[in-house]
């Protein structure tokens, strides 16, 4: 399993390890935005892991002070006498950066810098930027998310958010970004980028904290995946993953039982990670090798 917390769209997302969602879940990220210094109260980005667990079995609503309960229950009459307490409630989750310099060591370790995902008050808002630094949870979804993970759960915590919708909706955005990879870098005639199924497929399409689109890819009627493109800059960030990923839920929501999309033979190694298989021998398109993969969305 792995987490993907996105900070523009304030979500949190377990997936299995092929890429399908467990879970989605609202939260409220450090209201001083993105950070890794200590002292700085923003929210570390990149990857880490779960490096402990802390609160099995405690009563929901119980509170922590050091990662340790005080034996007192969170209740609106203590939040009156405590106005400016930082609630942390019911399950931690600590993280630990992996990336040394980034996230890790010196000033800018997560661990650290007590970064945890908690539980909070139910009077708490979720989906908008509001805590010191920490990832805040409702108490329900924290109880669940800390059941679902063991330590050592990879979480990468990103810039980037993700729409889906048909071609009307996005094409605009996502045309641009195609041109640039598949075009311009990779010489692919302009007469085969456009076709007849962008108005049929679903598409998603990828945009960084400041709106900038930098990923997309598409999903036909019949099951197929395909015209998958990340900017140059952001390639090797998660983005990529978390473009199938989405694209995964929308076939699971379509009940496709198979999916098939034609890899460049260079990327055949990120699809077979999300659950695909190669098929039959290499083949061109748009000269450029490709090889024929296929996943099973169904059991058996």
């Amino acid at each position: 399993m792995q987490i993907r917390i996105s900070l523009p769209q304030q979500t949190l997302e377990l997936h299995d390890a092929t890429g399908l969602l467990l879970r989605r879940y609202p939260i409220s990220t450090a209201k001083n935005g993105a950070g890794e210094q200590s002292g700085s109260y923003c929210t570390p980005r990149g990857r880490h892991i779960i490096r402990a667990k802390v609160g099995a079995g405690e009563t929901a609503n119980t509170i922590f002070v050091r990662r340790r309960p005080t034996g007192e229950i969170w209740s609106p009459d203590l939040a009156a006498q405590f106005p400016s307490r930082d609630w942390i409630l019911t399950r931690i989750l600590w993280l630990s950066g992996t990336e040394p310099g980034k996230n890790r060591l010196g000033s800018v370790d997560t661990m650290r810098r007590y970064i945890y995902l908690h539980g909070s008050p139910d009077t708490v808002a979720m989906g908008t930027p509001g805590s010191i630094g920490c990832v805040r949870m409702r108490n329900k979804d924290i109880i669940e998310l800390f059941d679902w993970v063991p330590v050592h759960t990879p979480v990468n915590i990103v810039e980037f958010d993700l729409t889906t919708g048909t071609w009307d909706e996005l094409g605009a955005l996502a045309r641009p970004l195609r041109e640039a990879v598949f075009v311009v870098e990779q010489g692919v005639p302009l007469a085969l980028e456009w076709d007849e199924f962008d108005a049929v497929s679903r598409h998603v399409v990828a945009r960084d904290s400041a709106g900038v689109v930098i990923g997309t890819g598409r999903l036909l009627p019949d099951g197929h995946i395909g015209r998958m493109a990340v900017a140059a800059g952001w390639r090797g960030k998660d983005v990529g993953r978390a473009l199938m990923e989405r694209l995964l839920e929308e076939a699971a929501q379509k009940k496709h039982q198979t999916l098939l999309l034609h890899a460049q033979t260079r990327a055949v190694g990120f699809y077979a990670k999300l659950g695909f298989s190669t098929e039959g021998p290499e083949f061109m398109e748009a000269d450029i090798p490709h090889r024929l993969m296929r996943r099973c969305l169904t059991p058996g």
